[in-house]
This record gives structure tokens, C-alpha cells and sequence, in this order.
């Protein structure tokens, strides 16, 4: 998948796989602004409490600094959508776009591990079978496998990054 290319980190991809990183990062960008809900677990995943067990110190903490993170969040899965080719094609990423993707692939995973109730320690390529054998044509199979794929691309992108 990723490799390094002298400053750059590089990445070809195919058409589906255009689709798929361009409607997760929408949808993260979607959830950020248009149905950004507190009491929706994602959220909750994506911006945890600061004081778990002090409602105002949370609430006071979320007041000075939530702003400045959604932002920063709907940034990053903006900086994905930019680099995206139309179709298929090669994306070509710096330093400061790299972390950006890295971060935005990190809230993704997130959000679908929560809707798809994915918890430490989860087997996922047993919960992938499982969902295989019930359905093959279910959407918690394709589901599962763009969970499985972002992270792919992550720890991908993580690994060129690091040689």
C-alpha cells in the first residue's frame, strides 16, 4: 500500500477503494457537523469525557476546547477528501497530510468500531467469518471489511512513515 517516496508517502488506488475512503471521511465530516450529538455513543467515543465522574469539570472542559477539536477533526477528514483522486489514481502525501490522514483514518475506525461494536480484543477476522457465514451480501460483512481495510491503510501509512 504506502510507501515512502522520498519527503512524500504514496499510495495508489483503485477505484472502489476511492468510494469507500471518500464516504468515510463524508461521513465523519457528517457527523461533525450535521448530526453532532453528544448522547450518540460515536461522539462520546470520538470526544471521551475528560473527568468521567465530574459532570461539571467535563462540561467546562468540553466548553473551552471541544470547538477547536471538532474542527481539527473535520479538518483532517477534509485534508483526505482533497488528496483523493476523481476515480483511481495516486495520492502523494507530505509529512503534515500524512499525520492528518492518519488521525482521520483513526476517527474513523472509531466511529464504525462503535456502531459495529467492535471492543479491545475483538477477533476480526472470527466476527468477519461469522458475518461471512450468516450472510454473505449483509452490510455488517462489507462493513467489517472497510473497518478492516482502514486499518490496513493505517497501519500502512503508519509503517512508511517510520522506515
Amino acid at each position: 500500500m504506502f510507501h515512502r517516496h522520498g519527503d512524500r508517502y504514496v499510495v495508489a488506488l483503485a477505484v472502489d477503494e476511492v468510494r469507500v475512503l471518500r464516504k468515510v471521511a463524508s461521513e465523519v465530516v457528517g457527523l461533525l457537523t450535521d448530526g453532532f450529538d453528544h448522547s450518540d455513543p460515536v461522539v462520546g467515543r470520538l470526544f471521551p469525557e475528560a473527568y468521567p465522574d465530574d459532570a461539571p469539570d467535563t462540561a467546562e472542559f468540553r466548553r473551552y476546547t471541544e470547538g477547536d477539536l471538532k474542527t481539527g477533526k473535520i479538518d483532517q477528514a477534509g485534508a483526505v477528501l482533497a488528496a483523493l483522486p476523481e476515480s483511481s489514481g495516486e495520492v502523494a502525501l507530505d509529512a503534515e497530510a500524512a499525520e492528518a490522514w492518519l488521525r482521520a483514518l483513526n476517527d474513523a475506525r472509531l466511529a464504525m468500531g462503535v456502531r459495529l461494536e467492535i471492543k479491545d480484543g475483538t477477533d476480526l477476522g472470527a466476527e468477519l467469518d461469522a458475518a461471512v457465514a450468516a450472510d454473505p451480501s449483509s452490510s455488517r460483512v462489507f462493513q467489517l471489511s472497510v473497518y478492516a481495510y482502514l486499518g490496513y491503510l493505517q497501519e500502512s501509512l503508519l509503517n512508511a512513515m517510520v522506515d
